[in-house]
């Protein structure tokens, strides 16, 4: 399954109808029937957005995720033996606090003990033990080009895609499993003058690329690095070195490898996020950043939508640092705003800008309400608009019908449902926000 970029050009007969409004910097209210809505202040906690924690309970920085790394063997007990307690009991952790989840499966994570399930090592697949990164020999580096691991990997992929795709609880997959942490190297056993290489080949790298595309279709996917062999594959990047070594210059920083790849759009239909290299989150929102490269522009060129930055939730940030901080995460993904609407008998049409740096990440349900004087909605309209859609400096015109629409004084909202059922509300950058129902955005009687 490989997605593809598609303008918001539906026209739907009778139903609804979305067209691209008049370019940027065009006069929108102009048209008779159009009345604005005040914006407001950008929410400072947006789902599948910002910084965002190892897992935990933390309430010490706003966030609508929380991330997590589990050991294949802690799922994959056999060739076709699977035990999902482990998942299973971190997703509903998770999602019991309104959150969304981002994991990542690995079998070698430095200073931890092996995540190569058991089975294989009994039958002998090869290992090689190893201290740098201070593992000290605790886990080992296996043979990714060994049959049966190779074997191994497409089945639990598939099994993993079978369970979890378009599971409302996960947000994001990260590839894993290949390289230290999962991240898709083994420096310094990389093949380099002197040194064995201990990575993958590019065909078992392939055929992880397109085991994962096929067994997930919904589910948002990332891999470390861009390039040339995941360029058509339908996932997205994530830079663990953000604001380190992002911005483009020696060649081998993460724009430089994207720029590469022919991969620097990508973010219009997949997302990018990362974590903020860890020794900078406790210095790059000080008065005198400690980080090398600008944390504005890194965003801006990666389009990032959501960065792992635990310090943030602690020990955490105060004062203007905390400020900084969350302006920064505020800063992160799409930033949606509603500038007018047009009411009629039968419909009611939007005019909807993203003032962010990407996409929002899934086409979740957008809905429009009737709420009676008495404050309860009497019916509930699905429309076809699609938020992927929404380019950051492209506004949209979105139109939809509301058949059934009571005679009466009624207040017409509109929200997109979050599929948990408990998860952070998608808030739109408007005065409106919240004000007639919470969770929903009021468009006018």
């Amino acid at each position: 399954m490989i997605r593809t970029s598609i303008r918001v050009t539906i026209v739907a007969a009778l139903a609804a109808a979305v067209a691209a409004v008049p370019a940027p910097g065009t006069a929108l209210t102009a048209q008779p029937g159009w009345r604005d809505l005040p914006a407001g202040e950008a929410p400072n906690v947006s789902p599948l957005a910002g910084f965002i924690p190892y897992a935990g309970e933390y309430s010490t920085f706003p966030h609508s995720m929380e991330w997590f790394y589990l050991p294949l063997n802690a799922v994959m007990k056999g060739p076709h033996r699977f035990d999902w307690r482990a998942l299973e009991e971190q997703l509903n952790t998770i999602a019991a606090r309104g959150h969304q989840a981002a994991f990542r499966f690995y079998l070698d994570y430095p200073g931890k003990p092996s995540g190569v399930p058991q089975y294989l090592l009994d039958e002998g697949l090869l290992t090689r033990p190893y201290d740098d990164f201070g593992n000290n020999g605790q886990s080992v580096s296996p043979d990714y080009d060994d049959p049966r691991l190779v074997a191994a990997l497409d089945r639990f992929i598939a099994a993993l895609g079978r369970r979890y795709d378009g599971d409302p609880r996960v947000g994001f997959v990260q590839l894993g499993l290949l390289g230290f942490w999962g991240e898709w190297h083994t420096w310094p056993h990389n093949g380099e003058p002197g040194t064995e290489n201990w990575f993958a080949s590019p065909a078992q790298q392939l055929r992880i690329l397109d085991a994962y595309d096929r067994a997930f279709d919904r589910t948002r996917l990332m891999v470390r690095y861009p390039g040339a062999d995941n360029k058509a594959h339908d996932l997205g990047y994530h830079d663990d070195s953000f604001a380190y070594s992002t911005l483009p210059g020696p060649g081998w920083h993460f724009m430089d490898l994207m720029n590469q790849a022919g991969t620097a759009d990508k973010w219009k239909t997949n997302t990018v996020a990362g974590e903020l290299r860890p020794e900078l989150q406790g210095c790059i929102f000080d008065p005198t950043p400690c980080a090398s490269e600008d944390f504005a522009t890194s965003v801006a060129q990666t389009h990032a939508t959501w960065l792992l930055n635990h310090y943030a939730f602690t020990p955490g940030y105060s004062g203007a640092t905390y400020d900084k901080a969350l302006a920064s995460a505020k800063s992160l993904g799409y930033r949606l705003r509603v500038t007018s609407v047009k009411t009629e008998r039968r419909g009611v049409s939007v005019r909807i800008r993203n003032d962010g740096v990407a996409p929002f990440a899934y086409d979740w349900p957008v809905q429009v309400a009737a709420v009676g004087r008495d404050g309860r909605i009497t019916r509930t309209w699905t429309t076809p608009w699609r938020l992927t859609q929404i380019m950051p400096g492209e506004p949209v015109e979105l139109t939809a019908a509301l058949p059934g629409l009571r005679k009466g004084e009624q207040t017409l909202v509109l929200r997109a449902a979050n599929p948990l059922r408990n998860g952070v509300p998608l808030r739109f950058a408007n005065a409106g926000q919240d004000t007639t129902l919470n969770g929903w955005l009021t468009l006018g009687d």
